[in-house]
């Protein structure tokens, strides 16, 4: 049986942070992990600029409100499941992505927590676990699923190497160059024909 993972930001979602700096004109904010490659120092980096702009989980729940998924990604995402379980790996925070998540119908999230002060701020982040799309992609791997996984950032090379088949989707020019391995798609009917063409084998 097959089931699909995907990466949410970048994909089926806009970028949160990058909609957070242009909210706020904070260039610095527009740092994803489709240009750092080093997680923790990303997250430090971001919580370091709230702190400095006093910034807190209530501006991100703004910016968040005012978003919507991707053009094309909702129906997207209900033409794959019916193909079959689709799992949202995410490196986002379930503290604010639930309004978006009942924008693509709810799907299943598995993503990772924020430690919010009562005043609001953000004072750190939780990972469910170190290298969590890796490591969900190996343990469906091990219940006998075939995994075809899509991502677009630097922190989507493991689970796209873990999976049976892996796929850029929009992925930067930096990472599809290093990474040529995967077959590179531009558009929601590109990806499906990519995830036709490595249909379980």
């Amino acid at each position: 049986m097959r089931i699909f993972c995907l990466d949410l930001e970048g994909v089926l979602i806009p970028e949160i942070w990058i909609g957070l700096a242009e909210r706020t004109g904070i260039e610095a904010l527009r740092a994803t992990t489709r240009d750092v490659p080093d997680y923790d120092a990303l997250m430090r980096q971001r919580l370091g600029l709230l702190e400095k702009h006093r910034l807190g989980l209530r501006d991100v729940e703004a910016v968040v409100a005012t978003m919507a998924p991707l053009p094309g990604a909702r129906e997207f995402l209900r033409w794959l499941r019916e193909q079959g379980p689709v799992i949202i790996l995410s490196d986002t925070y379930r503290e604010f992505a639930g309004p978006l998540m009942a924008q693509l119908d709810l799907p299943t999230l598995l993503c990772h927590s924020l430690v919010v002060e009562e005043d609001g701020r953000i004072g750190d982040y939780r990972l469910r676990h170190p290298d969590h799309k890796r490591a969900s992609v190996e343990a469906f791997r091990k219940l006998n699923f075939h995994v075809t996984a899509a991502g677009d950032s630097y922190n989507d090379i493991a689970m796209l190497r873990a999976a049976h088949a892996g796929i850029l989707f929009r992925a930067p020019v930096a990472v599809r160059e290093e990474f040529p391995g995967f077959p590179a798609v531009e558009d929601f009917e590109s990806l499906k024909g990519a995830i036709r063409d490595c249909g379980e084998h």
